[in-house]
């Protein structure tokens, strides 16, 4: 079993930043992949980016590369999400989730790879 928690969300202006945490208990932390996704009103959950249980690879959607980091902390047992450059585009509940049965390198981007997924945390972007 895997619980995780996000944070960090708020309301941010256009071009603005902010950084999400994913902290996460259970399971030994350094075993699994985390992903990020994000779902906003009325559209379906899609997938931002992950990290590999190894932390060595990262895997971003098209609409966040070069904008989006994720990076985890071990000794934390917490992944983060660095957003910049916000665009009101972005405006959606982020969640976080455990993948606990990929390979050490996968960075997993579907949602069936994903066991266990956090609560969500609201990000806005104002225009």
């Amino acid at each position: 079993q895997v619980q995780l928690f996000e944070s960090g969300g708020g309301l941010v202006q256009a071009g603005g930043s902010l950084r999400l945490s994913c902290a996460a208990s259970g399971r030994t932390f350094n075993s699994y992949g985390v992903g990020w996704f994000r779902q906003a009103p009325g559209k379906e959950r899609e997938f931002v980016g992950s990290i590999s249980w190894s932390g060595v690879r990262t895997y971003y959607s098209d609409s966040v590369k070069g904008r989006f980091t994720i990076s985890r902390d071990n000794a934390k047992n917490t992944v983060y999400l660095q957003m910049t450059s916000l665009k009101p585009e972005d405006t959606a509940v982020y969640y976080c989730a455990a993948d606990v049965s990929g390979s050490y390198h996968h960075t997993p981007v579907t949602l069936h790879e994903y066991d266990f997924w956090g609560q969500g945390t609201q990000v806005t972007v104002s225009s």
